[in-house]
Order: structure tokens, then C-alpha cells, then sequence
């Protein structure tokens, strides 16, 4: 298809300039930044007419004599043409409208809008208007559908909408464009263009290629592409008769396709390389206007739009030879076509190899031929397949619709329109994203928002700079740092702030960190990565950082600059996070088809023993959705929302699949609207984000609120009694499964949060046990009952009972006494077993009610015997100190967990003030110092695993208080220490009289003594007696008259119950009491020891029978260490 091109002429100043045909194809209209519209009867016209319709004109559209124009003052005007008088308003928008056009019959214009707005507006009568809603960026085009039912758009979201016109709804929406925010922004005006006749396919400009989709099925049929073409397409039109489509592109390339073959039939270039913003065929077929950004009109003229030449010819060559000899077909352009049927976009299979091609390389370069280009995309094109496989059909030879027919050997069926592969096409890859950040292009954006603190980047003509504002002052001061090295990805953790840049021609991609938590004064390092591989995603954790390149490596550094790791990923990464020792990779695993995306997920764990929890196993996501954030809960949880505004967390409980607990959409108000998440909370349960009206992403300025959804699992019939308390049980269950992780990975938890989530979830359980019985679901309330504990168990076995369910009631007494003996189990194993030292276990491990009642009531009374301890050391003096250390070295305890413990951790409550043992000697050999500490930065600096050296848990003066985690202070080695710990967070506010002077070192020897004799030695020695204990005596008639079926373990648990309820200062009365009768018992022994006054012997034989009951009930080890832990014999 030779042409000619004309010289280009000045038409309008220099900004974006559009051009059109009358329906006569007489004259030329072109609009520009002037605000002109110019009428050229021909591109030689020197006097053009013009008319005024505003100071700027964004677009223009001719039909039936009626001009419409796009203008400056955010109107559509229409004006009579050629005469160029108003003819009124069509409609008005906010802001400025940016494309218009007429439906085919030219009664409808439909118009485009920077307020994210389409209208349809009827010519005759502009009161009746169509709006549709639901871009959420600036509209870049508008086309109609030829049969005027749907009409297509572009936006800058990056979305192209297919709309019904007439229910004003979507019909689909594909994301195939690069976000901005402005068309001035934008890299492309993707003009959509529908093909005129037929109405079959929609050209939608994707980059450098242009992709059509069928009308109706909306399946993407086929991609019209060019090897010489890599510049993005702004602009594509369709000849009249719909048989051939032209694109502009940003370079000044101007490219001609024939869409049946698939051919690029005609190659231009704008003589000063300027960018084509639109182009008009004439209505005969044989001319193309086209204009640029600096206002200049130009013209293709001698264009061939009919087939008939190429047809006669093939059918010519065809017939003149014989059947075998194939070599004179692969010498017209049509027969070419035929060979680029089957290998366009796709990989069709073909039979024949190709052989043989004398061609002169000069070919290539020639616009009018389609042989040479049709080779060119066969052994090029990046979708083929490779040289050695390809083949050509030797049975299938046919022909268009549109040519005649050739000679076909026997049997052998036409060459289909379609490619021969029809199955789902692969969906573009999701390119890499820090999650919490917005997208790169903005030139004022969050490069992330996170639960310390948030990173902006400012990117404009003023400035280029990075800020960093933390949500606590106290972590640190905000920054504002100088972006001269163009950092486009960032972390932020309470130690450092980590940036990153990616590499150009000259320079390598680096990577800097700024480690403001450093004591020393150079507070900043920086790696060149190797040359041509970028940083894709880097996060932070505690006290190493992770950067995965494009290498698909992943490299690990210390946080003060040490590489320490160095690993490949088996895809392109897109995103990755971390928390404390967790590191969290998703990738690229395989290519997605019909719109899924195929993501793996690993997660590492790197503690002292580095392990990989989750082995690239796939990631869930809806249908036809893409990753949006990533992240852990504050707790440690793995968490992630997809486009569809799904949220779903880690279920470690059920094998570490993934849960959806939240969908952000129900609770937005229009499709348009979006939630942005920034963080995720499991205690309290909250889903932390931002509302985005219309859009994705928040602005930057002003500051965006932040919002708190609730969570909700999507259970079956949620409206009902029964699916709320499901619901609740389960989100309770799943939100309770980070204590299990976090005490197993030796941090301290929140105890009280803990009980109060597993009493949450066994009143949940009774509330659905009442639920089935009043239902008369018997079987299902036994399976209510297997989830309860001992005492649960026993209050639905009342309830059965005054419902007469007998049968029922039975059943569940069978539960109870395998509950019962299951408690009776673990008794023996408590006493025996070494390594339970600590308080804490597990959540969600079948732990019973009473047994958390044997712990806490251990705990009550060692605290009370940890501060009587400690009051008789500091009176007796330390004269026994050094012998007890020798003793301690010499017979190691072995109900310590120091026993098998290698490494001693010293911990030291900083709140209490007394005096100090100067020559105490540690576990670990060193005296013990109070050396001063830097200020905890961190949450996560707290979070010390057991068997690492810690010589502080927590800043000087306090334990660090949060709602989601204690002070993460190692897991304490034996009962003394744990109760030490929590009263130095508890009591000591309630108890500054008698705060503890001991240093937690001399802790160390308590559980090491020498172990008792005997048990009569230990009834001789027996310890002194707590608050508790003494209140027990005093009350136990009451308790035993209100309960007297109860046995000793259920009167001490209701005892202990009602201890608690009394106020801080009756229970120090209580402890007062029991210090001064024990020591006037103490007293009364001594004085008396061949007799005994008859109260006392009486008082005696009481506490002896006690502590022979205790003797028998004896489930802890350090209880049993308490008792001999004063024998000073």
C-alpha cells in the first residue's frame, strides 16, 4: 500500500491539536490550544475559515453538519458547519471535557470529563442526558458502539469501561493501562476506536501494540503489532469500510494494519519525529490527516484500502502453478498472510518447516511490501515460537472472505479467520509494589504508610525530597532528606529507614539506609548493587533488611550494613514484607490466564535456627483480582488484601492456609470508592485503612484520616442467632492462634488478653449449646460440648438437666469425666516434667479451665511468697550468700530449667531499688552490673528469644505497655523468675513501700538450693504463709456452706476467685496479717518445743493436715522448691 506524504503546515499553536473529515470528505476541521477551529477545504487551503469557541479547544467531532466542541470554559458547544454560527450547549461538566464524538448516526454525542464523568447527550433535545459513573481517574476517550448499544471509554485509572448505554451500568472493565493521575501525566490518549460495518471489534492502543476485543463476549481476539514499532501508541483509527486500522504513536510513527491478516501494510514517520495526537481517514479510504502536538496538520495521500489487486494476483499465481511446487506463493503478499494466519499473537501449531529465504536484508526497510516484514515477525516476534519449531501448514492453504480462492489440495480444510489456538490467553504479570505505598508515577505520593511511621516522596518542578514523620515522637524526630538520588522504593522500622533507587546506563542501582537507632555517630551506609541488576522490593525486620533485585535473588544485611544471606527466588518478586524474625516473599510462580494472577508465597523464619514455615505455596486471590497489600498483623500474623477488597489472614491452626476475614467492599458506599489498608490489628480486632472517594489511593495532602473496619469471617446465614455466634467463635478462635505462635517462639504474651479471649469463646459455646437444645439438636450440642472445658461441660450438664433432657445430660457427664481424667493426666506431667518452668502455654491446645485456675492460683501465692522471700533475706543478711553459690555450682536443681539450659539470662527489674549483693557471682560467672541503657526504640527490640543474652528487657524506669504485646523480655528459666518479672510490671505501682530490693540475680539460686532431705524435713521446714492462705482459713466454712459438693481443688479455685475480687489495699491487709502470724507462730515454736499450749496444738495439727493435703495436690515444681527454699539447715 504505497502513499505519499505531504508536508506538514502550521495549524494552531503549539499544545495537543485535533483533526476530522466532513461526511463529504470536502473539507478538513482541525481544533487546537488556540481555542480556533480551522476549516481547510485542502491541505493547500492557505485562508482557512476559522471560528472562536473558547480559549482552548480540547476536542472536536463533525456529523450531519453539526460541529461539536470540547472548549476551555467546561462546555460542549455545538455550532452549524461550514457557517460556523452557535448553536447552544450540549451540556456542561465541573472541569474541562476531554474527547467527544457522534454515534454513527450523528442524533448522540457522547463526552468525556476530567471530573471523571461520562455523558450521553442527545443532539435534538440536550435535556435528555445519560451520565455514567464510574472512572475513577480523567477520561481519556469516548467511542460509540455502530449499533449504538454500548459505548466504550478509557480513564486514567488505567481501565477501559464498555458501558451499556441504556441501563447507564458496566458491562466490563479491563485493566490494561499505566496509572496517573492527569491526562497532562498521561503516556498515552488511548483514542478507543470500534470498527464501522460490522461493529465486530473494539482497538484499544495497550503501549506499543493494539489489542482488539470481540463486541459482545468481550474476549481479547487478537493483538495488530509491528517489529519496527516500539514507541506507545496514542491514537487508532479504522478505515471506512473496517477493514484496516491506523495507529499514531508518542514518536511520530504512523502505522498502517491490514486486521484480517494481521499485516502492517503501510510504515510512515512524522518528518520531525513529534508526537501524532489524532488521526482522520477520509471517507473514501485513500487519505489519512493526521496532527501533532506542536499544532501542524499533515496528510497521507494514496492509500489503497481495496483487496482486489492482491486478491487476482494470488489467485493468478496460484493457479499457473502446479500442486507441489509451493515456492511462487510465498511470493505475493497474500499468501504471506496466510503464513501469518496461524502465527500472529499465538502459538499456533503449524506443519512445515520454513526453508530457504534469498531475500535481500535491504527489504526490510521498505514500507510498501508485506513479504520481508511478515518474515520479520515470524522469527521476532517475542509470542512465537522458535525458528528450529516453525512450520507451515503444507495440507492448509485458504484464503480471506475477503480474496478469491485458491488452489487447495484435496482434503484439506480452510484456514480458519482465528488463530488455531482458542484457549484463555495469559494475563499480564503483576508488576513489583512496596505495599502501603502509591504508585510511582505521582509526583507527590506515600512511598509507605505503615504502622511506625509514614515516608513521602515529593517529586515536582520546586523539589525532589523524601519526609519521614513517625507516629510516635518519641521512636524519633521527623526527617525531611534530599532525594538526589531518585529513590523510588522505601521501609520504615523503629531503627532504621531503608531507600533504594534503580540504575541507569551510567550508575548502579544502590540501596541506603539511614540507622537513626545506632549509639554510634555514622548513622548511614549505602551498597551498590551489581551492575544491571535493580532493587524490586526491600523490607525490614528486626535488626536485618531484605532486598529482593532483579536478579530474582533475594540479599540479606544486617542492619548495620553486614551481607549476611544471599538466595534466588524461582519468580519475579512482587512484593515482600517483615516482622521481628519473619520474612515474607510473594512472586511470580507461573504465567496467569484469564485474568488470574499465579502468585507463590514463602515464608522464613530466621531465628537461631533459620527455617522456611511456607514452601512457595500458591496464593489464593479472587476472581480475576490482583494483590493490593501485604503485611503482618501487629501480632506477627501473615495478612493480604487483593483488589476485590478481600482481606485474608494465615490460619497456622489449620495448616497454614489463608482465611478471609474482611471484605472491604460491603461497607463502600459506591463502586468507585475504595479502602486503602495500612495496618492490621488481632487484639483488639481492627482493620486500619483509609477511605479513598473515587479512587484507589489517598492524597498526600491533606492528611487522610484513618478509618477502622470491623472484621467479619463470610459464614453461611449471618443474618441468623446461630451463624453471628459461629461467626463470633471462629473470628475469636482464628484471632486468638498468634498467642500459641508467639509463646512457642519464646515471647511473652498477654496473659489477661488471652483468658479473656478463651472465657469469650466458652460463653460463646454455652450461648450455642442453649441455642440447640431449644432447637432440640441434641447430637449437635454433644459436638458443642467436646469444644468446652471441664466447668463449661458441667454447666451444660445443668442445663440439660432442667431442660429433662436426660439422655443428653448423660452423654455430656461422659465428656466431663474424660475431661476430668485427661486433667488428671497432665498432673503427673506438670510435677515430672523440666522444661515447664514457664507460666505461659500455648493457646487453642485443649489447655482446660481448671488448670488455668491451678496456674493462676500458683501464681497469687508465688508472688505473695516471692516478696515474704525476699523481706527475710534482706533481714537476715547475706552471710550465707557464698556458700549457697559454691552449693548452687556443686548440685544443680533438676527441676530447673537451668539444669539443661547452657546460657543464663539475667533479668534485672529496673523499678526496683534496694540493696545489691556486691559479691554475688551470676550463673554466667561475671558480677552483676547496672549498666545504663539506650532508649528502646522498638516494639520488636524487646521481643528477645530465650536463648539469646539480654541484659535488659525493657527502658530504664518501665515496662513497655502496649495493647497488642507485652515487653517482649525473654522466656523466663524457672516459676521464681516469671513471677519476679510480672510483679516488677504489676505491683509496683500498687506497692512502692515494699518494692524488691533482691537483684533478680540472687533469683538464680532460689529454684538451685539443695533439694529437702525428706518430706518429714520438708513438713518441719514448712514455708510461711501467704495472704491468701490466711484468708482461705478465715472464709473457708463461708465457701464451703455456699458450695458443698465442690472438692479441695474447686473451694480453692472459687477461693481464688474471690480473693481477686477484693481491692488492692484489703489484700496487702491480708499479706500483713499472714507475715505477723507466722512470725509469732515462729516465735511460739521455738519457745515451745518440749509442749505446746492447747489452741496452738490445735492450730498446728490444722496447718499440718493442710499442708498434707497440699503435699498430695503438689503440681508445680517450684512449689515444691518453695518449701525448702528458707531451710537454713
Amino acid at each position: 500500500m504505497p502513499c505519499e506524504r505531504k508536508p506538514m503546515r502550521y495549524g494552531h499553536s503549539e499544545g495537543h491539536t485535533e483533526v476530522c473529515f466532513d461526511d463529504s470528505g470536502k473539507y478538513i476541521v482541525t481544533c487546537g490550544n488556540d481555542g480556533d477551529v480551522r476549516i481547510w477545504e485542502g491541505l493547500d487551503d492557505d485562508e482557512p475559515k476559522f471560528i472562536t469557541v473558547g480559549e482552548k479547544a480540547y476536542s472536536l467531532a463533525l456529523k450531519n453538519n453539526k460541529l461539536v466542541t470540547a472548549s476551555s470554559n467546561n462546555t460542549v458547544q455545538i455550532h452549524t458547519f461550514p457557517d460556523g454560527d452557535p448553536d447552544g450547549i450540549l451540556t456542561r461538566f465541573t472541569t474541562n471535557a476531554t474527547h467527544v464524538t457522534f454515534n454513527s448516526s450523528g442524533s448522540r454525542v457522547a463526552a468525556g470529563s476530567s471530573d471523571f464523568m461520562v455523558k450521553v447527550v442527545e443532539v435534538s433535545d440536550s435535556s435528555q442526558q445519560k451520565t455514567l459513573r464510574g472512572h475513577e481517574a480523567p477520561v481519556l476517550s469516548v467511542t460509540f458502539d455502530p449499533k449504538d448499544d454500548f459505548l466504550a471509554s478509557a480513564s486514567c485509572d488505567g481501565s477501559v469501561v464498555v458501558w451499556n448505554i441504556k441501563e447507564q451500568s458496566q458491562l466490563i472493565s479491563l485493566p490494561l493501562l499505566q496509572k496517573t493521575n492527569d491526562i497532562s501525566n498521561a503516556k498515552s490518549l488511548c483514542r478507543l476506536a470500534w470498527q464501522p460495518v460490522t461493529a465486530k471489534l473494539l482497538a484499544v492502543p495497550v503501549e506499543s501494540k493494539v489489542q482488539l476485543y470481540e463486541r459482545g463476549s468481550w474476549d481479547h481476539v487478537s493483538t495488530l503489532s509491528d517489529d519496527l514499532l516500539t514507541q506507545l501508541i496514542n491514537v487508532v483509527v479504522w478505515s471506512p469500510c473496517g477493514k484496516f486500522l491506523a495507529a499514531g504513536s508518542v514518536g511520530g510513527s504512523l502505522t498502517v494494519w491490514d486486521v484480517n491478516s494481521k499485516l502492517c501494510v503501510e510504515r510512515q514517520k512524522h518528518e520531525k519525529g513529534f508526537t501524532v495526537c489524532d488521526l482522520a481517514w477520509h471517507p473514501s479510504g485513500s487519505q489519512i490527516a493526521y496532527t501533532d502536538t506542536e499544532g501542524c496538520l499533515g496528510l497521507l495521500d494514496g492509500l489503497r484500502t481495496s483487496t482486489s489487486n492482491t486478491t487476482n494476483t494470488a489467485t493468478k499465481a496460484a493457479g499457473t502453478k502446479p500442486g507441489k511446487d509451493y515456492d511462487a506463493l510465498f511470493d505475493d503478499d497474500d499468501d504471506d498472510r496466510v503464513m501469518d494466519e496461524g502465527l500472529s499473537d499465538t502459538n499456533s501449531p503449524v506443519k512445515k518447516p520454513v526453508t530457504g529465504d534469498d531475500e535481500d536484508d535491504d527489504d526490510f526497510l521498505m514500507p510498501a511490501t508485506g513479504r520481508v516484514r511478515n518474515r520479520v515477525a515470524i522469527l521476532d516476534d517475542e509470542n512465537s515460537l522458535d525458528t528450529g519449531s516453525l512450520k507451515l501448514g503444507q495440507d492448509k492453504f485458504g484464503d480471506d472472505d475477503d480474496t478469491g480462492s485458491g488452489i487447495v489440495p484435496a482434503a484439506a480444510p480452510l484456514v480458519p479467520l482465528r488463530p488455531a489456538y482458542e484457549g484463555p490467553m495469559p494475563t499480564l504479570p503483576q508488576k513489583a509494589f512496596q505495599p502501603g505505598s502509591t504508585p510511582a508515577h505521582l509526583t507527590h505520593r506515600f512511598m509507605i504508610w505503615n504502622s511506625v511511621g509514614i515516608v513521602r516522596d515529593y517529586n515536582d518542578d520546586q523539589d525532589n525530597a523524601i519526609d519521614v514523620e513517625f507516629h510516635d515522637t518519641a521512636v524519633h524526630h521527623a526527617m525531611h532528606l534530599t532525594n538526589t538520588l531518585g529513590h523510588t522504593v522505601a521501609d520504615l522500622s523503629q531503627e532504621a529507614v531503608l531507600l533504594a533507587c534503580p540504575g541507569t546506563d551510567e550508575l548502579a542501582s544502590k540501596l541506603q539506609c539511614l540507622h537513626f537507632s545506632s549509639w554510634d555517630t555514622n548513622k548511614e551506609w549505602m551498597v551498590d548493587l551489581p551492575q544491571g541488576e535493580d532493587v524490586r522490593a526491600l523490607c525490614l525486620g528486626q535488626g536485618w533488611a531484605a532486598v529482593a533485585t532483579s536478579a530474582l535473588m533475594i540479599r540479606i544485611f544486617s542492619i548495620g550494613g553486614v551481607q549476611k544471606e544471599i538466595f534466588s527466588l524461582p519468580g519475579n518478586v512482587v512484593c515482600m514484607v517483615a516482622h521481628g524474625e519473619q520474612l515474607l516473599i510473594v512472586y511470580h510462580r507461573a504465567p496467569g490466564f484469564d485474568g488470574e494472577q499465579a502468585l507463590g508465597v514463602q515464608l522464613l523464619q530466621f531465628g537461631r535456627r533459620k527455617r522456611q514455615l511456607i514452601h512457595g505455596e500458591p496464593l489464593p486471590l479472587s476472581h480475576r483480582s490482583y494483590l493490593s497489600w501485604f503485611g503482618f498483623t501487629a501480632e506477627g500474623t501473615p495478612s493480604y488484601v487483593d483488589s476485590e477488597g478481600v482481606v485474608r489472614m494465615l490460619n497456622r491452626s489449620v495448616g497454614n492456609t489463608w482465611t478471609p476475614v474482611c471484605n472491604t467492599r460491603e461497607t463502600c458506599k459506591s463502586k468507585s470508592d475504595h479502602y486503602w489498608v495500612v495496618g492490621i490489628h488481632e487484639n483488639p480486632q481492627q482493620l486500619r485503612c483509609i477511605p479513598c472517594k473515587g479512587s484507589r489511593y489517598p492524597p498526600t495532602l491533606p492528611r487522610p484520616a484513618v478509618a477502622i473496619l470491623p472484621f467479619k469471617l463470610p459464614l453461611c446465614q449471618t443474618s441468623t442467632e446461630k451463624g453471628q455466634m459461629e461467626e463470633q467463635f471462629c473470628r475469636s478462635v482464628l484471632f486468638s492462634n498468634h498467642f500459641s505462635f508467639l509463646s512457642s517462639s519464646g515471647y511473652e504474651i498477654d496473659e489477661d488478653a488471652q483468658s479473656q479471649s478463651q472465657k469469650n469463646q466458652q460463653e460463646l459455646l454455652m450461648k450455642m449449646f442453649a441455642l440447640s437444645c431449644k432447637l432440640e439438636r441434641e447430637f449437635r450440642c454433644v459436638e458443642l460440648a467436646e469444644l468446652m472445658t471441664q466447668n463449661v461441660v458441667t454447666l451444660a450438664i445443668r442445663y440439660a438437666s432442667r431442660s429433662r433432657r436426660m439422655a443428653l445430660a448423660q452423654r455430656l457427664s461422659e465428656i466431663a469425666l474424660e475431661k476430668a481424667n485427661l486433667i488428671q493426666e497432665e498432673m503427673p506431667e506438670e510435677e515430672e516434667e523440666q522444661d515447664y518452668s514457664s507460666v505461659r502455654r500455648p493457646s487453642g491446645s485443649g489447655q482446660s479451665e481448671a488448670a488455668q485456675g491451678r496456674q493462676s492460683s500458683r501464681r497469687y501465692q508465688e508472688e505473695e511468697e516471692e516478696q515474704e522471700e525476699e523481706q527475710r533475706e534482706e533481714e537476715e543478711g547475706q552471710e550465707m550468700e557464698m556458700d549457697e553459690a559454691s552449693e548452687t555450682k556443686k548440685r544443680m536443681n533438676p527441676f530447673a530449667k537451668d539444669a539443661v539450659s547452657p546460657v543464663k539470662i539475667t533479668l534485672t527489674p529496673t523499678n526496683k531499688v534496694g540493696r545489691a549483693n556486691p559479691f554475688k557471682v551470676l550463673g554466667s560467672g561475671k558480677p552483676s552490673s547496672a549498666s545504663s541503657q539506650p532508649r528502646v526504640t522498638n516494639i520488636l527490640d524487646n521481643m528477645t528469644a530465650s536463648r539469646k543474652l539480654s541484659p535488659l528487657s525493657g527502658p530504664a524506669g518501665k515496662q513497655n505497655k502496649n495493647p497488642v504485646l507485652k515487653p517482649l523480655a525473654p522466656r523466663p528459666k524457672t516459676k521464681t523468675q516469671s513471677t519476679l518479672l510480672q510483679m516488677s510490671g504489676t505491683k509496683a505501682s500498687n506497692k512502692k513501700t515494699q518494692v524488691n530490693t533482691l537483684p533478680a540475680a540472687d533469683t538464680h539460686k532460689q529454684p538451685e538450693a539443695p533439694p529437702p532431705a525428706s518430706p518429714a524435713d520438708n513438713t518441719e521446714n514448712k514455708r510461711p504463709k501467704t495472704g491468701f492462705q490466711f484468708w482461705l482459713e478465715e472464709n473457708r466454712k463461708s465457701i464451703t456452706a455456699d458450695h458443698p459438693d465442690h472438692e479441695e481443688t474447686d473451694i480453692i479455685k472459687e477461693a481464688m476467685g474471690r480473693f481477686r475480687t477484693l481491692s488492692t489495699e484489703e489484700r496487702l491487709s491480708w499479706t500483713e496479717r499472714a507475715k505477723n502470724g507466722d512470725t509469732a507462730d515462729l516465735k511460739k515454736r521455738k519457745r515451745a518445743e518440749g509442749g505446746a499450749e492447747g489452741a496452738e496444738t490445735e492450730k498446728g495439727q490444722a496447718e499440718a493436715d493442710e499442708n498434707s493435703a497440699k503435699k498430695k495436690k503438689s503440681l508445680d515444681p517450684s512449689s515444691k522448691l518453695s518449701a525448702f527454699a528458707f531451710n537454713k539447715n
